[in-house]
């Protein structure tokens, strides 16, 4: 298995404001190496826009951003993948019309050494990287997500569940020092989100990557999270271990309008059975 090291992610006052409208205040935690920290909150809590901040595609208005120290709050997209943070997305962003494997090839870009021109005529150092590279994927990753049977289709040709796997192997293709994971189990049978709980967990496990995750399924981020931050209308309301936090009467009434956490639990066993 690839030798990782997971960083550690400090989310320290960020606030992002479109126009006169605030959609996250002043929001810390933090992520420590080697965890799963999940982000949880009702619809509309800033989740996503929190994620985004992370991730780049948002500047924060105040309030920094930083990687195992280094404050990246300004750093582009682009140049935080080079860091080692990775991300996969609510809804799948794979090219349905590529195979399994060159979508996963993609996740390496950030780290590729030859240059556009090698790369566009497959020069010998091009050649020799793509070939170091599929053959490290194929050992690694592809192996480990147990996907070898579908290496070779195109995506489009998947099941939903299948495509979010091969998703979750182009992020790991990144190298991932800290791996953000936007709704890894969202519309999945139950069957196919124990399996992703699976491979999460031995991300964390074998290969020593932080995660940080957004997720509704409250059963899965209370069996695999170390740590839960919970947001409401854009502000941190809760934060803790999963028990903590699934007995904390904020976190209660942000989800069900009333501050009681039995009843919290009750839904929550009622979802799963229903799943």
């Amino acid at each position: 298995m690839p030798e990782a090291r997971g960083a550690t992610l400090e989310v320290d006052n960020v606030t992002l404001a479109f126009g006169g409208l605030k959609v996250l205040r002043g929001v810390s935690f933090a992520a420590q190496a080697g965890s799963v920290t999940a982000l949880i909150g009702p619809n509309g809590a800033g989740k996503t826009s929190m994620f985004n901040c992370i991730s780049g595609f948002y500047r924060p208005s105040a309030g920094t951003v930083r990687l195992d120290g280094q404050d990246i709050s300004r750093v582009k997209a682009s140049s935080r993948a080079a860091l080692g943070m990775a991300r996969s997305f609510q809804n799948i962003a794979l090219f349905r019309g590529m195979t399994v494997l060159d979508n996963i090839k993609l996740g390496r870009h950030a780290h590729l050494r030859t240059n556009l021109l090698q790369g566009l005529l497959h020069l010998g150092p091009a050649a020799r990287e793509e070939e170091a590279l599929r053959a490290e994927i194929e050992r690694k990753i592809i192996d480990f997500l147990e996907i070898d049977h579908i290496r070779n289709k195109p995506v489009a040709m998947l099941s939903y569940g299948l495509q979010k796997r091969v998703e979750l192997a182009r992020a790991l293709a990144m190298q991932p020092r800290i791996l953000l994971l936007d709704e890894p189990v969202a519309g999945m049978n139950r069957e196919e989100t124990e399996d992703m709980a699976r491979f999460i967990l031995d991300v964390k496990d074998e290969w020593g990557v932080t995660i940080l995750m957004v997720e509704h399924d409250m059963g899965l981020v209370m069996d695999i999270s170390d740590h839960v931050a919970v947001l409401n209308f854009g502000a941190k309301i809760a934060e803790g271990r999963p028990e903590e936090v699934q007995n904390d009467p904020h976190v209660a009434e942000a989800y069900l309008g009333s501050g009681d956490p039995a009843a919290l639990m009750r839904r929550l066993h009622a979802e799963e059975s229903a799943a």
